[in-house]
């Protein structure tokens, strides 16, 4: 029998979640890229051993969807030897990295992942499995706005830096340092009282008071934040968006038939390595401006159990009506998984419809209640405050 995730943990390949359509395998890759061989293999035990969904995660992993009990073991196997498995639960709930997708060959980036996953592994921290580390290590921040706690960037000077998630400014650190200098920050938010009852956030817990230690704190100003990543070419290669963040097993497929390897995105996008041209299928999203990218939505129903209402369904209907600036988040019940932010406009589906907030998120106290498909579809200005 399969070890199914508490509710509040994040999923993993040795712990995986109970869904409406079985067990939700999430992989972590290591480094935040996937070689082509791993790519093909992963879109093979998709197939084989769930219902051949596969999710791209806003924490830049995928996860196998449709999994039964009796095919997890075989799933682990196979991912053990595609090399993306971890010794343990433990070690793979504290592997919880972001890395920047625009590294290029030779800069210091996948060393750092690789150093700092080295350590993780070694480390004995009792971290909140929604804690996490982001390398962001390039002239410009791109992860600035995705949810990381301690945070290794450049400086406006081009050196590094470690930074705690919610302080201004970072400790400027040699290139040796870095890596146990972000664990030591992350060893000191636990020690600080960070966590409570297994959950807690770096950014939070500063915002309560928490005051860093002096050999933590530092004058650093970090690189500006780069613009918002769109799909389209770039140095490094294609940025392709995954439209509701899901892809079919043969999507997966076609790009491992490309040769390029990927470099996994918290946007719900993917960067294929080197490719030189935009591909062309189903619930691919190539163009930078394409109106699925102005609304995120969870599984829903019937994928997951706990949703009350088909989300993509509606979120496809009512893309075309957000305004470009905007930001439209559906969700299949009250617990936000898809996004944990607020957005200009977010449906949460209950037992008697939709309820309605603005410029909040799921947990906030809606405007309206009891919205139903016709009527948001019907009158979609209801969202952006017409009659």
């Amino acid at each position: 029998m399969s070890a199914v995730m508490v509710k509040g943990w994040c999923p993993g390949a040795l712990r995986p979640m109970q869904s409406g359509d079985g067990l939700v395998v999430r992989v972590r890759p290591f480094g935040g890229r996937l070689d082509a061989a791993q790519v093909s293999g992963l879109a093979h035990l998709a197939e084989r051993h769930g219902n051949g969904l596969i999710d791209v995660t806003s924490r830049a992993n995928l996860q196998i969807r449709g999994v039964s009990d009796s095919s997890h073991r075989l799933l682990l196997d196979g991912l053990a030897q595609l090399a993306l498995l971890d010794p343990d639960a433990d070690t793979e709930s504290r592997r919880n990295i972001l890395v920047t997708p625009f590294w290029r060959a030779g800069d210091e980036t996948q060393a750092l992942a690789a150093e700092l996953e080295e350590a993780l592994e070694n480390s004995t921290l009792a971290l909140p499995s929604k804690f996490g580390f982001a390398v962001d290590d390039g002239s410009s921040r791109v992860l600035a706005g995705d949810p990381a706690d301690v945070r290794i960037e450049r400086d406006r000077a081009g050196g590094l830096l470690v930074r705690a998630d919610g302080a201004k400014l970072g400790r400027s650190v040699a290139r040796g340092e870095a890596v146990t200098t972000a664990l030591a920050l992350a060893n000191w938010f636990v020690t600080s009282g960070g966590v409570r009852g297994g959950r807690g956030r770096m950014a939070a817990h500063l915002a309560a008071g928490a005051e860093l230690s002096e050999a933590l704190r530092g004058e650093a100003e970090p690189m500006p934040v780069m613009a918002a990543a769109r799909p389209g070419l770039y140095p490094q290669g294609a940025l392709i968006g995954i439209a509701f963040g899901q892809m079919p097993h043969a999507t997966l497929n076609q790009f491992a038939g490309c040769g390029h390897a990927l470099r996994m995105t918290p946007w719900r996008m993917v960067l294929s390595e080197d490719k030189r041209t935009m591909p062309s299928a189903a619930g691919l999203i190539t163009e930078a401006y394409d109106p699925a990218l102005r609304v995120i939505a969870c599984s829903g129903a019937p994928r997951c159990r706990e949703a009350h209402a088909d989300t993509r369904a509606l979120a496809a209907a009512l893309a075309p009506n957000i305004g470009a600036a905007a930001r439209l988040h559906v969700s299949g019940c009250a617990k936000g998984c898809a996004h944990s932010g607020a957005a200009a406009i977010t449906l949460v589906a209950t037992g008697a419809g939709f309820d309605l907030v603005r410029g909040g998120s799921t947990r906030d106290e809606p405007i309206l209640r009891g919205l139903s498909r016709d009527d948001i579809v019907g009158n979609p200005t209801i969202l952006l405050g017409g009659h």
